[in-house]
């Protein structure tokens, strides 16, 4: 079976390569969680508590591998992994709060015109 997001990545409609970064349930809303500070993996999974770990786990792999967000682990025991938005990955923030602000005004305008 093909790794559908390197299919995404390989295609030359600049879309398709983007949605095979970003693209899926969580991807974003990691991101978003990541956005002013540095969380640990434990930490994320709490806030994100309708992921499994698993799937959490290979979303944060995939987004790391995309250059999108850093992982740093220390040595020391227990061991820490601390996750953050790599300087590219900080750039998605204003797209994240456009796509908020979107929603929100369309929110507005649907319930206005419901009534």
């Amino acid at each position: 079976m093909k790794d559908t997001n390197s299919i995404f990545r390989a295609s030359a409609c600049p879309i398709t390569r983007t949605m095979g970064v970003l693209g899926g349930k969580w991807k974003p809303i990691i991101i978003f969680n990541l956005a002013r500070k540095r969380v640990r993996f434990g930490q994320l999974a709490q806030k994100l508590s309708l992921i499994s770990r698993k799937v959490l786990t290979e979303q944060l792999k995939e987004l790391e591998d995309d250059g999108i967000i850093v992982r740093e682990a220390f040595a020391e025991l227990p061991p820490r992994v601390e996750y953050r938005l790599s300087p590219h990955g900080l750039e998605l923030l204003p797209i994240l709060e456009q796509l908020c602000n979107w929603h929100s005004a369309g929110s507005v305008a649907i319930t206005a015109s419901e009534q």
